[in-house]
């Protein structure tokens, strides 16, 4: 068990096919105690109820609305009262808009931002005076494949933009707070079949969007879980700033 006796918080993770559900579910099977955080309080509580029992306490569900940073404040404080320690944050709560440049709106630009960019900030804030007074810990970003190629599947401009600060973001942090012992890294999917996608993919563009993924196959939430697992572990202890792509070889630098 490589999480054996930590602690992780993880946003947005109470969606049933979810990148953040499927991460807590491994994080429980590997020993973490796991905190939910979610928009939806009732869904998190619900999310956090399934996962596999561990040895060190139960699992809880929060609300939390990352864009807000009061609810990220109250949040961290009710996972530091119930767990003591944080050991892991996993910032994976994101919100998608498939728009184009001239289409984004005032209220669209500051939707995206907010969610998948300053959210990062909300709760890394939040988090990271605990880590500290602790000896460090792991944060990982959830980025985008979008980032990288200036654009995606579902994603505008401003996603792409949203998820390129995440970027940048991470690695200065992760050059501010190494000497305290805290990791900073990011992840930069490529098309994960989610709720987010599901549905919206015709047989023909899976097809066309498979043709141009050297594995020959989408990603699952599973795949980007594993990653995180990686980042959250021990056997991560030397990474720190890097971005780690899961996308299947649809973008090899």
């Amino acid at each position: 068990m490589l999480l054996r006796g930590k602690t992780a918080v993880i946003s947005g993770a109470a969606s049933k096919r979810g990148i953040g559900r499927a991460t807590a579910e491994l994080f429980a099977e590997n020993g973490a105690r796991v905190a939910i955080l979610d928009i939806d309080v009732g869904a998190a509580s619900e999310a956090a109820s399934t996962l596999p029992p561990v040895e060190r306490g139960s699992h809880i569900g929060l609300g939390c609305d990352v864009t807000d940073r009061a609810s990220c404040k109250a949040a961290a404080e009710a996972a530091i009262e119930a767990f003591g320690a944080i050991d892991v944050l996993i910032n994976n709560a994101g919100v998608t808009q498939p728009v184009k440049t001239l289409e984004i709106s005032d209220a669209d630009w500051q939707r995206i931002v907010a969610v998948n960019m300053t959210g990062v900030l909300n709760l890394s804030q939040s988090f990271i005076p605990n880590m500290r007074d602790n000896g460090g810990g792991s944060i990982a970003c959830m980025s985008s494949v979008s980032a990288q190629r200036g654009g995606g599947i579902f994603g505008g401009p401003h996603y792409s933009a949203a998820k390129a600060g995440v970027l940048g973001l991470a690695k200065a942090m992760a050059r501010e707070f190494g000497p305290a012992g805290i990791r900073v890294n990011s992840v930069t999917p490529g098309l994960i079949q989610t709720d987010i996608t599901g549905g919206k993919l015709t047989e023909e563009m899976r097809a066309d969007i498979i043709r141009g993924i050297p594995l020959n196959r989408l990603g699952e939430a599973r795949d980007v879980a594993s990653i995180y697992l990686f980042l959250a572990s021990d056997l991560s202890a030397y990474v720190t700033g890097a971005v780690i792509d899961v996308n299947g070889g649809m973008l090899i630098h």
